[in-house]
């Protein structure tokens, strides 16, 4: 793995606005870890470069893993998951009604959103109690 420094590691933080860049969870409001992730994985080529590095949950970044690419379920075609760096949050992804659940609004939006398992029971039931208490989803 690659070292990032502790500068690189502030500003991809920063960049993100503390909140994982697949699932828009906070940090502050999940309490869990949150890591440096690279966008195209360093096991396929990937450099640690400020283009290449986003700030992800736990949840997302592992199941992630060393993948870049994963079927869309509606089309069956294997497809780019998400690129946080190149393309626009809203453009493939929105909430349902109460802000719970994220729904695919492109082929890699969907992919992306089985690939990373980012409506998990678990989560959307953090996601209900975030809701209630007024901290999430964030606005744009």
């Amino acid at each position: 793995m690659a070292y990032i420094s502790a500068n690189l590691r502030r500003k991809v933080r920063e960049r993100a606005r503390f909140c994982c860049e697949y699932c828009q969870n906070q940090e502050l409001v999940t309490g869990g870890i949150f890591h440096i992730e690279h966008i195209f994985p360093e096991k396929l080529g990937g450099k640690a470069e400020s283009d290449n590095l986003d700030w992800a949950c736990a949840r997302c970044n592992l199941n992630k893993g060393a993948r870049a690419r994963f079927r869309d379920p509606v089309s069956g075609q294997i497809v780019p998951l998400f690129n946080p760096r190149k393309q626009s949050w809203s453009r493939h992804f929105r909430w349902n009604s109460d802000g719970t659940r994220i729904l695919g609004r492109t082929r890699s939006g969907r992919a992306t959103i089985i690939a990373l398992r980012m409506n998990h029971p678990a989560i959307v039931l953090s996601r209900t109690v975030w809701v209630k208490i007024g901290v999430h989803p964030l606005p744009d």
